[in-house]
């Protein structure tokens, strides 16, 4: 039986730990595309991108007994992408590029607290988020936390479908601009997980 296109990541990380390919193959399909589309962006070698984006599942189903249910999985997603990448930038010795402080960051990207990493990130993200004009923060948190649609939205808001998308866009625009004056781990988490 095919799984539900909607299915929550709580459910994902339940099945995937009872070693359900199909389920594995879901989370690559949610997120697979998004980290290739930022990781070549940066990277500029379709070769190293496409090992950079297998490497991280590899590693995701490897340690799938690890895996619970109240850690997310974006969390998961975001600290093994985020060290594998470092690890490349660094093996370059361009990453001063994409770090904000590029001393620290190369006497502590490998013993990073990756919990603590993905919360920092986070609780800046949710900030950026709170700055947002309140119906359009209310609008974006109902598509991209709760994943409803527009025309959800638009039914729960009594609003034209068009103005619901108008509002994704702003918010969106808002978010690019100021995580673009961020760090890197910012930017991954945006493009991977917001977009």
């Amino acid at each position: 039986m095919a799984l539900n296109q909607h299915i929550s990541d709580i459910k994902l990380i339940e099945k995937v730990r009872k070693g359900d390919v199909e389920a594995f193959d879901h989370i690559f399909n949610k997120y697979g595309d998004r980290l290739f589309g930022f990781a070549l962006s940066y990277l500029k070698s379709r070769e190293e991108t496409e090992e950079l984006v297998q490497n991280v599942f590899l590693k995701i189903w490897e340690n799938k007994s690890n895996l619970k249910k109240e850690s997310s999985l974006k969390s998961y997603l975001f600290t093994i992408a985020y060290h594998e990448m470092c690890q490349i930038f660094r093996k370059k010795q361009i990453h001063e590029k994409f770090l904000t402080d590029s001393r620290s960051a190369v006497d502590s990207t490998v013993n990073l607290d990756e919990q603590m990493e993905y919360k920092a990130t986070l609780e800046q993200v949710e900030k950026l988020i709170g700055k947002l004009p309140e119906k359009q923060r209310i609008i974006f948190e109902k598509s991209r936390k709760e994943g409803k649609s527009t025309k959800e939205i638009a039914r729960e808001m009594n609003l034209a479908p068009g103005t619901v998308d108008n509002q994704i866009s702003a918010a969106l625009k808002f978010l690019r601009k100021h995580v673009a004056e961020s760090n890197f781990a910012m930017l991954l988490f945006f493009f991977v997980f917001i977009q």
